[in-house]
């Protein structure tokens, strides 16, 4: 595996869950006591950390994570800043208190938002390219106001004086920012601001280019950037079992459910959307499109539409394909997401670099064991061997 630092991370869906997509049978409703069962889950299995989606489809992402930090004890809450609809100020201030109250398990996932109808609803009303404008100023007050300094900005967008955030964050220089977006104006906005560059899962040749550019731009003005990727994760004993598992998760969506969703995707201005509808055309026959790597959740899922598809083996393998690129986050997810936490961590943490293979033994709560249910009335349950990738 590559000596990079390699971060899992899990999602909690908070748009809501189920067996199926594009259907109502087998879904679960969005509760505060099944989101804590995910985080819960993701936390005692050892995921570093949590994604929590943002958008009108979905409960905020800051209210969760203030709901669930105190319920779990290590798990890192990826939430979102939204340029552009609240003031870079109490935003920072926000950051600060959930930072500290969490003792530091604050990351920050910048979206700009690709959804103009969305948008509108939320009072912005800038086109594509004006939001990163405003999200460039926007990260450069809110970055300076969590190191302390009082901030006067004038820019074309936004304009502070004598801002400040009095209560500093746990992480310095302040929490890490998170940020994906596949335009000329997102790579630039990534070189010159962010920290860690989010991909969706794209084929790895074109996850690859954008990590060229996004680095050679950040290498330009002295700095540097990690990177991640945003994939769905359907992993079973056998390939068989996993590609099976993959075409039932669709064996509900109608032609008709398909066509709404690939209409509604149209308005948006967003690269990555548009990148991601393409993979697939909305054709059921042509999903799969590099070698385990399925565009099958996309047919009617916005954003992150592929899926890693196959046996631990091949999923690590996988894995490894894009850690190669550069790519140190991986954030994943399942349907149901409870069950495949559990799943993903049990068949693919074994093949993957510390701490996450002996996490897979024993996950962070019960260090000593044993392990696996008493055979009889005093009989251990045998250690078993895993294969290597």
């Amino acid at each position: 595996m590559s000596t990079l630092d390699m971060n899992i991370f899990w999602f909690l869906p908070t748009h809501g869950d189920g067996h199926y997509l594009g259907t109502s049978q087998g879904a679960r409703p969005v509760t505060l006591n099944y989101l804590k069962q995910v985080a819960q889950a993701a936390d005692s299995l050892g995921y570093y950390g949590v994604l929590i989606p943002t958008g009108r489809s979905c409960e905020d992402s800051w209210v969760v994570a203030s709901a669930l930090a105190p319920q779990t004890e290590r798990l890192r809450y990826l939430v979102a800043i939204r340029p552009g609809i609240i003031s870079p100020t109490v935003s920072a201030r926000m950051a600060a208190t959930l930072d500290r109250l969490s003792g530091g398990r604050v990351l920050i996932n910048v979206v700009t938002g690709g959804d103009p109808d969305e948008n509108r609803g939320d009072g912005l009303h800038l086109d594509h390219d004006a939001r990163y404008e405003a999200a460039s100023e926007f990260l450069h007050i809110w970055r300076r106001v969590l190191q302390g300094e009082a901030v006067t900005y004038d820019g074309q967008h936004l304009k502070v004086s004598n801002a400040k955030a009095l209560y500093p964050p746990v992480q310095k220089p302040y929490p890490p920012l998170y940020f994906g977006g596949s335009s000329e104006a997102a790579h630039k906005l990534a070189a010159e601001q962010v920290d860690v560059y989010l991909s969706w899962g794209e084929p790895p040749d074109a996850v690859a280019a954008k990590i060229r550019d996004v680095r050679a731009r950040a290498a330009a003005l002295g700095r540097s950037v990690r990177f991640g990727v945003r994939l769905h994760v359907i992993v079973r004993r056998t390939s068989e079992e996993a590609w099976a598992a993959a075409n039932a998760l669709i064996e509900n969506v109608s032609p008709e459910t398909i066509a709404a969703a690939q209409q509604s995707f149209s308005r948006f201005d967003s690269e990555g959307q548009r990148r991601m509808a393409a993979l697939h055309g909305g054709r059921r026959d042509q999903l799969e499109i590099y070698p385990n790597l399925w565009a099958g959740v996309g047919l009617v899922r916005g954003g992150a539409g592929t899926a890693l598809v196959g046996d631990p083996q091949t999923v690590a393998a996988r894995i490894q394909e894009y850690a190669d690129l550069g790519i140190e986050s991986f954030i994943f997810s399942g349907y149901p997401h409870l069950e495949e936490a559990y799943r993903f961590a049990e068949l693919v943490f074994p093949l993957l670099p510390q701490p996450y293979a002996d996490l897979a033994r024993h996950g962070t709560t019960n260090l000593t064991g044993p392990f696996g249910e008493m055979i009889a009335n005093d009989v251990l349950p045998a250690t078993a061997r895993v294969k290597s990738a």
